[in-house]
């Protein structure tokens, strides 16, 4: 039996993250939230009013408050940079809309990237975002592309947000969500999109406990068979 490496990618709220987190939990993997990182990245920039010709000072800012992740006490994950828990502070709305144009800038992907492969060096691990498959981790032994309508996707997150305390409008997130949908798939630094050898599934109108089923049926047939 051997330790494996899952890549789970797919657009905004198409529940990847949510589903990533289970299935480590079950397989006792580590998960590694990508999309957090970048997050942070575009936290500090929004901080220090950071533009795409700040790039040498956003990675300096990056360098000096590492980005890390440690457990609660009920068993979530807590995001720091640093020494400060940005776990609540990197989900807001001005983080969300503005987290497409920094993780599109090369040289934040590449610094970020080379982070996530020294992480998952020993496997074992599972990551989500949007490049895991095609980019961070092409030699992962299980690759998933999680898709869902705009409709549901805006769903998700409006739920999630109202648990969060978050204010949000629902017609406003389905606009922003087709807008990151258009800016993700269309950058030129690894654009948004299935892996050749990804199996691609459609959570429209699947629950969760779905997802998980169908995700980790296929990961333990792999670990078993290493």
């Amino acid at each position: 039996m051997k330790a494996i490496k899952i890549a789970i990618d797919g657009p905004a709220s198409s529940g990847k993250s949510t589903v990533a987190k289970i299935i480590a939990k079950n397989l006792g993997y580590t998960y590694l939230d990508t999309g957090a990182m970048y997050r942070c990245a575009t936290y500090i920039a929004l901080e220090h009013h950071f533009t795409e010709n700040d790039v040498d000072a956003l990675l300096a800012e990056l360098s000096k408050q590492p980005i890390s992740f440690k457990k609660a006490s009920d068993g979530s994950q807590l995001v720091y940079l640093g020494q400060r828990d940005v776990t609540l502070a990197i989900r807001q709305n001005d983080v969300t809309n503005n987290v497409s144009w920094v993780s599109a800038i090369a040289k934040i992907r590449k610094e970020l990237v080379e982070q996530q492969r020294r992480i998952a060096a020993k496997g074992a691990i599972i990551m989500d975002g949007r490049d895991i498959g095609t980019v961070v981790l092409p030699d992962a032994e299980l690759k998933v592309f999680l898709i869902a309508s705009v409709e549901e996707r805006a769903t998700r997150r409006y739920k999630e947000n109202i648990e969060k305390g978050i204010e949000t409008n629902l017609e406003t997130l389905k606009d922003e969500i087709a807008a990151r949908d258009y800016k993700d798939s269309h950058r030129q630094v690894s654009p948004l999109k299935a892996a050749d050898d990804a199996i691609v599934f459609d959570t429209t109108g699947v629950d969760i406990q779905g997802v998980v089923t169908f995700i980790q049926e296929k990961a333990e047939k792999l670990i078993d068979t290493k």
